[in-house]
């Protein structure tokens, strides 16, 4: 079976959202293709392909058949750049186009509004009108006519048309004035029309691309902590190399103050390194040798060496910047109801215009033959999709941008939308509602401690991969126990783990691990069993056969945004359950301390999964907060799954939202910018639906009738322009709230 890659490219050219809307039927007709979806805001295609049957050349090459363009490169260094050329080059050749537009329209305007009557006014109007349309507005056309070929039309056809009609109008009226002379008509021109239209959509444009630039900041600030360069050790000689030169296994040396360019572990040296935009964590880490090491993070103090282990698109911060990059290109569910509306539009506005001036004619006659061709014209100009196309791309660029310069990553735009309909959250505890760095408070042993024990103990918990474990590891270690030879190993899910040493069975877990093993618990423990569990410690039993060696209790301390978090949850009307594998009584004592009313204990994997299809069932919408690997088959079943990260291990392909920080606070934070950002596409929806509503009626003249009042066509564009625009600056509106 052929492998499916998943890709995204930078996509050129691009218009509007007829123009998305066609490169996504492009190549989405291509033999191979699985999926296509393309970000207006963002200029991109997102693709999923068999690349057994096609390749991203053969994407290419039918994308730029199509009139567009396409940046396949493969280096991801390299593909920024020709993005910021293309950019850039774009961007100026705009901004020429518009001081060009304007240099021409002034005088047009004025001689249409001012000098009309000076003689041969309209014939310097038309030459006026010629270079504005061949030159500074010919990209309007030559599209329109690229689409045309293929059966489409976009925005540039609604542009094309307008302003054809209103010269080729304006030509006749100027070089057969007595056709129109002999009927008793003033034969009027619309040569300031034409000009204007372009003008102002080209001025809007440019607005636009500047608007959309600072839609993607938060994609580039994460792109901007990428070092370039990296100083390679080879031969015992320290030479410096682009970071795309990097492989596996280098060695490299990070001075101070430099970031780290790749992943990695500490082969020699040690300092303190500060993880803060990766992780969250404010404060530096010190790091010696065995230390993995994060690309992007920052070296403060001392000098050290590091082997290598991950480089190029495959480290943490490459992964985390391709996460958030699909996820700006996906789409929320009602994007695509609005693509549908979309591709259906530019031929509707058509057949309205054409509508418009036949009413016009037929209602009115010759009389008013110039009335009905201006509402035709204005009808073409005022109808633009673009403020459809921009309205949800826009603000989910913004929203999940946002998400990520606050250490939250959402995986794909369903995610950010279904996150707002969330009544009810499921927490783990260990690692979630509390700090996932568990020690050892206290050990009871039935008889008096042997090292044999202790050994066979640190032997079965070091092959374990229960945060618990790690405490009885670290705590053995400090008594420089050494780890016995175990014969076998068996990981019995929710309970603990069997092991073999000299033909006996030995097991460490949970109270559930007794009843499997007939073994009861002394009374001479109960007492202090009782202490240790009303203080919240959570009690780990080690035993061989159906005896019971030891109890330890191990303590994990609640965290201390859990509590705020908790509450700021509830001011949201968000139901609030725990559940965890804790006996009762640790689990209440845990839940009163934070304030948690509904909790489950002696909670097995399939008890959890159990728990969250139960509270759908009640017709609630669960968000499952946990490690994403213990917990997946519950994160996998919840409407929303949001895993706790740390940067080194933060489940982004287990969860749809991955929290990178330790704070829990991060938690109604990230509801509370779903909300807003739903919202906000709500708002932005709303303006670009009412506008042409509202626009499209006013264009065809149904003012006219009643108040005599009769669009112009220059104010069509300067409004489609706008809307556009505005569009834009309401989602940018959303980066600047607290």
């Amino acid at each position: 079976m052929s492998k499916i890659i998943k890709a995204t490219y930078p996509v050129l050219k691009l218009h509007c959202a007829g123009c998305a809307s066609n490169v996504e039927k492009i190549v989405s007709k291509l033999d191979g293709v699985d999926q296509a979806s393309v970000n207006l805001a963002a200029n991109t295609l997102t693709v999923s392909y068999e690349e057994n049957i096609i390749t991203p050349e053969d994407i290419k090459s039918a994308i730029d058949n199509g009139g567009y363009g396409l940046i396949i490169e493969n280096k991801e260094s390299q593909r920024i750049k020709l993005v910021e050329e293309e950019q850039q080059k774009q961007y100026k050749k705009l901004k020429k186009q518009v001081i060009g537009a304007w240099i021409f329209a002034a005088p047009i305007l004025i001689l249409s509004m001012v000098l009309m009557h000076m003689p041969f006014s309209n014939i310097a109007q038309l030459i006026l009108t010629i270079p504005v349309m061949l030159f500074f507005g010919n990209s309007f056309y030559t599209g329109a006519w690229q689409q045309a070929k293929m059966g489409r039309c976009n925005m540039d056809t609604l542009v094309a048309l307008s302003t054809s009609i209103a010269f080729i109008f304006s030509v006749f009226n100027t070089f057969f004035p007595d056709f129109w002379y002999d009927r008793g008509l003033e034969p009027h021109v619309y040569y300031e029309a034409s000009v204007v239209i372009i003008a102002f959509i080209l001025t809007g444009k440019l607005m636009e691309e500047r608007a959309k630039g600072n839609t993607s900041a938060a994609i580039k600030k994460l792109m901007g902590l990428q070092p370039k360069t990296a100083h390679l050790m080879r031969d015992g000689v320290e030479i410096e190399i682009p970071i795309e030169q990097l492989r596996k296994e280098d060695l490299v040396v990070v001075r101070p103050g430099e970031q780290i360019p790749v992943d990695g572990k500490i082969a020699e040296g040690s300092s303190f390194v500060d993880e803060s935009m990766i992780s969250g964590e404010p404060i530096p880490i010190e790091k010696s040798v065995g230390d993995k090491v994060l690309a992007g993070t920052i070296n403060q103090k001392g000098s050290f060496v590091i082997i290598a282990s991950q480089v190029g698109g495959d480290t943490v911060l490459a992964r985390i910047i391709r996460m958030v990059q699909e996820a700006q290109g996906s789409k929320a569910p009602v994007q695509r109801i609005v693509d549908q509306v979309t591709g259906l539009f530019v031929p509707v506005v058509l057949v309205i215009s054409l509508a418009t001036f036949i009413l016009w004619w037929v209602i009115g006659g010759t009389a008013v033959i110039s009335y009905g061709v201006l509402s035709a014209v204005s009808v073409l100009v005022i109808a633009c999709p673009c403020a459809l196309g921009l309205a949800t791309p826009t603000a989910l660029m913004v929203g999940i941008g946002k998400a990520a310069s606050h250490h939250i990553l959402i995986k794909d735009a369903v995610a950010l939308e279904q996150m707002c309909k969330v009544n009810a959250v499921v927490l783990d505890k260990t690692g979630t509602l509390t700090e996932g760095h568990p020690t050892v408070s206290g050990w009871l042993w039935i008889n008096k401690s042997n090292e044999e024990q202790k050994n066979i103990l640190l032997a079965a918990e070091m092959k374990s991969e229960h945060p618990l474990a790690e405490a009885i590891v670290v705590s053995l270690q400090n008594e420089n126990i050494q780890p016995a030879k175990l014969t076998s190993f068996e990981s019995i899910t929710g309970k603990g783990i069997h092991v073999m040493h000299d033909n006996n069975m030995y097991w460490v877990g949970s109270h559930k691990l007794l009843k499997d093993h007939d073994a009861s618990i002394p009374k001479s423990l109960l007492k202090d069993l009782i202490k240790y569990e009303s203080e919240g410690n959570g009690i780990i039993y080690f035993g061989r056969e159906n005896e019971i060696l030891a109890a330890i209790a191990v303590t994990d301390a609640i965290k201390a945004t859990s509590f705020d978090a908790i509450n700021e949850l509830k001011k949201q009307k968000i139901d609030i359950y725990m559940l965890t594998g804790d006996g009762q009584k640790t689990a209440s004592l845990i839940a009163n301390k934070l304030g948690i009313d509904n909790f489950e204990a002696d909670a097995l994997p399939d008890d959890k999964e159990s728990f969250v299809r139960e509270l759908q069932l009640q017709g609630k919408t669960v968000a499952m907060v946990g490690d994403g690997i213990n917990d997946s088959q519950a994160l996998a079943l919840s409407d929303v799954s949001i895993a706790m990260g740390k940067g080194t291990d933060i489940a982004m392909d287990v969860a749809m939202v991955t929290l990178m920080t330790s704070d829990l606070l991060l938690l109604p934070k990230a509801f509370d910018l779903s909300k807003k950002t739903v919202k906000l596409i709500k708002q932005n929806l709303f303006w670009a639906f009412i506008y042409n509503l509202i626009g499209i009626p006013i264009a065809a003249g149904i003012l006219f009738p009643l108040f005599g009042i009769l669009l112009n066509p220059m104010i069509a564009s300067a409004a489609m322009a706008f809307s556009s625009v505005s569009v834009v600056l309401n989602s940018l509106s959303l980066a600047k709230r607290k």
